[in-house]
């Protein structure tokens, strides 16, 4: 019984023997994968700062030297003279003094920091809020189009970097940052951001920026202006005081406001500084010189080099005429056209030597250079070029051709009358302005003929060698098209445009001056005075009536381009070449009323009166010559040629008159 009682326990005794260890191995099992997760958790975290640490490695390893920080390396000063021996400009001289935030009144950082960084004195260098929002746009972009940058970020980036839009140079920025952070104080690190900053108009610095938009030191600043330098930092050209006090001011409200919010200025501070109209050092002042010094400034360096000594520029500049530029372009596009419309002018001798240059209506709004630096379809003021090749090749102004429609390939050209007035010279042709024979002597003489001659002449840029060439399809800059008229005023001498006659060490020492004499003959005196002879007559009855000079040999061509997008005037006497051009920087249509004859022949003339003030009177050469059609001169005999010249191709880009 006994036994058998204990044969019967032995089976739940053994069962129960067995469970027990099954129940521990699922325990154990369980407790195996959390280690294991935990496990794979732990090395992957290694990976991962692994990683990030090798990509932190990666980019400090290009960081620039911080060496030298509070140290600014001592310029060359370049004193620049005009032709009379007057100052123009003074580059490579900051005209800032180094501040500290204790010399300056608290409102200024408080504005900058208002509108730049509110949490400047909370953050370790990094707004990681800041940079989230930033992340999230430029995500949703699919490029970086925001930053979320701190004022140290700034500066870093302002010191150190280039300025290129990149996740690895964002990289770069928040390590220095926060290098800069366990280096300076907060009150330091901002004291050389207000020090560094651009704020336009080629001042950098805050002591410099008053003083170009003030004509004060910085510590004097008031509320206003310091809120108006403060809004210049989102983008200082567009906010530039000088670009209009009202846009300025309108920035600087947004400003003000932030302040109130963060608690800097109280709502009857605002409200008083929003009624205060500050007092600009400039006024409308353009400083046209200074689009001059810029372009005298590029040519340097390939004159002289980078010499450890201070110099003196003297430059083909006549100050009294750069006024008389100044005013001639700034008031005729104040009065008589619209507030985004931009002029340009050059005038040069008949040696190339630039005695005026404005490169817009006011340098301290912008300083691109439209004199040089833009190139814009020249339209009708392109065709001398085309008439000098055809002059070259035997025909004379007295030569006749037919003003009827021609069709080359598909293209039509109009001209801007909208009519046609059938036989006529091309003295006639070319002072109306006349687009259809203009194209005819083009595809008679080839446009790759037309293309060397212009280039012969100083045209620099691309020509295409098509048929439009002759109707001014191809882009050129105001002081190349100038310089190509050089040739018709001299009888045929080319000429290269230059500012810089000499230059000398603050020691006297002689290290560069000019020499030569120009290009040389590039057409003959037949050629350029037969253009001479037809261009008087486009000043005199033609398109470039507004541009006559009493009782002064004066030529010249107007060329408005298509589109109504640029207009352009370019006139000679014998003493000096001259050219406009008005448009707009967005290259838009300006309207039907302003045209190669209107406002840009107006300026030249109102420049050139003053120019030309005591002068004497010198004839143009081969204004004498009395012109007669060369034998066998038929006016139908091209239009015949180009009977068999139609196609149903693309038609090519016509440009008005």
């Amino acid at each position: 019984m006994g036994k058998g009682n204990g044969k019967r326990r032995s089976p739940r005794r053994s069962s129960a023997r067995k469970a027990r260890p099954e129940a521990y191995d699922d325990e154990d099992e369980g407790a195996g994968k959390r280690w294991s997760l935990l496990h794979g958790i732990a090395v992957a975290a290694v990976w991962v700062g692994v990683l990030v640490a090798g990509t932190l490695a990666y980019f400090a390893a290009d960081l620039p030297s911080t060496e030298g920080l509070w140290r600014q390396e001592k310029t060359q000063a370049v004193t620049l003279l005009d032709a009379g021996g007057r100052a123009i400009s003074r580059r490579g001289i900051d005209s800032g003094l180094p501040v500290t935030l204790k010399d300056l009144p608290p409102h200024v950082a408080q504005a900058v920091l208002a509108s730049e960084d509110r949490r400047f004195y909370s953050h370790f260098g990094l707004d990681f809020w800041g940079l989230g929002r930033a992340a999230w746009v430029n995500m949703q972009a699919g490029r970086v189009v925001q930053g979320g940058s701190t004022i140290t970020q700034q500066l870093a980036k302002n010191l150190f970097l280039k300025p290129e839009r990149t996740y690895g140079r964002k990289i770069q920025e928040a390590l220095l940052a926060v290098y800069l952070e366990m280096s300076f104080s907060k009150d330091e690190i901002l004291a050389l951001y207000l020090n560094r900053v651009y704020f336009g108009a080629g001042a950098y610095g805050i002591d410099a920026a008053s003083r170009r938009y003030f004509n004060k030191p910085a510590s004097r600043l008031t509320l206003v202006e310091a809120a108006i330098l403060a809004g210049l930092l989102k983008a200082p050209t567009r906010y530039s005081p000088v670009n209009g006090i009202e846009l300025a001011q309108s920035r600087a409200n947004v400003v003000l406001q932030s302040m109130v919010e963060v608690g800097y200025i109280d709502k009857a501070a605002r409200d008083e500084a929003l009624h205060t109209r500050p007092k600009l050092a400039t006024g409308q002042s353009v400083q046209g010189n200074q689009y001059f010094a810029d372009w005298v400034m590029e040519q340097l360096p390939g004159l002289v080099g980078r010499p450890g000594t201070d110099i003196v520029v003297e430059t083909t500049l006549d100050l009294q005429l750069q006024r008389a530029a100044e005013d001639a372009v700034v008031k005729t596009l104040r009065e008589k056209a619209s507030p985004n419309a931009q002029g340009a002018l050059v005038a040069m001798t008949t040696d190339g030597a630039v005695k005026a240059m404005v490169g817009g209506r006011a340098y301290m709004m912008s300083e691109f250079n439209r004199a040089t630096q833009a190139k814009r379809q020249p339209g009708s003021a392109f065709k001398p070029f085309v008439y000098l090749a055809a002059m070259e090749a035997g025909r004379s102004p007295a030569s006749h051709m037919v003003d009827a429609q021609v069709t080359y390939r598909g293209w039509t050209p109009a001209n801007y009358s909208g009519t046609y007035e059938g036989d006529m010279t091309l003295t006639d042709a070319l002072s109306r302005s006349v687009n259809t024979v203009a194209v005819k002597l083009c595809l008679e003489l080839g446009p790759e003929t037309v293309a060397q001659t212009a280039r012969r002449l100083g045209i620099v840029s691309d020509l295409a060698a098509v048929p439009s060439l002759a109707l001014g399809t191809s882009e050129v800059s105001l002081i190349e098209l100038v310089n190509g008229y050089v040739p018709f005023a001299t009888g045929g001498r080319g000429a290269i445009p230059h500012g810089i006659t000499r230059v000398t060490s603050i020691a006297g020492e002689v290290l560069y001056e000019r020499v030569g004499s120009g290009l040389g003959n590039v057409t003959t005196a037949e050629a350029a005075g037969a253009v001479n002879r037809m261009l008087m007559q486009a000043v005199r009855t033609g398109t470039g009536k507004a541009a006559a000079l009493d009782g002064r040999p004066t030529a010249g061509k107007t060329g408005t381009s298509q589109d109504f997008k640029d207009a352009w005037f370019v006139g000679y006497t014998r003493q000096m070449v001259a050219g406009v051009w008005v448009g707009n920087d967005a290259n838009l249509p300006m309207g039907k009323e302003i045209r190669g004859g209107t406002l840009p022949a107006t300026m030249w003339k109102s420049f050139m009166v003053q120019a030309m003030a005591g002068q004497p009177i010198m004839p143009l050469p081969g204004s004498d010559v009395v012109d007669q059609p060369e034998e066998g001169d038929d006016a139908s005999a091209f239009d015949e040629l180009l009977a068999g010249l139609f196609s149903d191709s693309k038609p090519e880009a016509a440009t008005t008159n």
